[in-house]
């Protein structure tokens, strides 16, 4: 991995909303099976591709079913969304060792290729701009998988972000902090601040590829499909994407085209 531094159709259902197209699945599993027909079928399209790659628990199930796949990932490239600032090189939960033990490795990816932002140099404004730069000589991002936070976070552009915003160092909000410490011994070993795509940089993707599992990310759905497009929500920024594919299990999907519940 490099751093980039200044230095089953019968259980589906698919609709069609907004610009989005929406795969809904019986559980994770199938969800994870619907979104890599996504990758899939870009790749195939061009083995070449460039993937945006997010991390978290939302895309486990669609690196699962690449990994099963028959498809030759060896010429992919592939821009993680952001990284924590202030863990050690090799900590379990920094992003770039996510994204090598639950992406490079399974898939075949070559770790030349598989990039994620540098969170150790001196001086993290250059190194943020030398990884747009990155992306932008690689030929831009044709498939940008996302998560979303329960406060409509994408990347870690927490609420308020610019939607021209690029690469940078942000804080952590605590709610963000403490919907992550399940992934660390104790909460107070969850870091502060992160480098993070920004929502504009994301939004240059050809693609997005957005994955929600679970009734706790059902309101957050409707509000990122359904809600006014503002800085307050940044995932409500999808909306006006030319081509987006919203991939649910039906938990998450539950609350589309509700009315807001008081």
């Amino acid at each position: 991995m490099s751093r980039i531094s200044a230095s089953g159709d019968n259980v589906a259902s698919s609709v069609d909303h907004l610009n989005a197209r929406i795969l809904i699945g019986e559980d994770p599993a199938e969800a994870g099976r619907l979104a890599a027909e996504v990758i899939l079928e870009t790749v195939k399209a061009n083995p070449a591709a460039v993937i945006g790659l997010a991390t978290g628990s939302s895309p486990l199930p669609l690196y699962a079913a690449l990994a099963v796949s028959d498809a030759d990932f060896s010429r992919v490239s592939g821009f993680a969304l952001d990284e924590y600032l202030g863990l050690p090189d090799g900590h379990p939960q920094s992003y770039a060792e996510v994204v090598r033990t639950e992406v490079t490795d399974p898939l075949g990816l070559d770790p030349v290729l598989v990039h994620t932002p540098e969170p150790h140099g001196q001086d993290h404004a250059a190194d943020a701009e030398a990884y747009d730069a990155a992306i932008r000589a690689a030929g831009g991002i044709d498939v940008q998988i996302l998560g979303i936070g329960s406060n409509g976070h994408i990347g870690f552009n927490e609420p308020g972000s610019a939607f021209d915003s690029r690469t940078r160092v942000v804080p952590l909000a605590e709610r963000t902090r403490q919907d992550n410490a399940r992934f660390f011994a104790s909460p107070e070993e969850v870091p502060e601040q992160c480098v993070t795509q920004g929502i504009g940089t994301i939004f240059e993707a050809r693609q997005l590829l957005l994955i929600a599992h679970g009734e706790h990310k059902a309101e957050a759905v409707r509000l990122a499909l359904e809600g006014p497009v503002g800085q307050e929500f940044p995932a409500s920024v999808i909306q006006r994407h030319p081509n987006v594919t919203v991939v649910l299990d039906r938990a998450a999907a539950a609350r589309l085209g509700e009315q807001a519940k008081p």
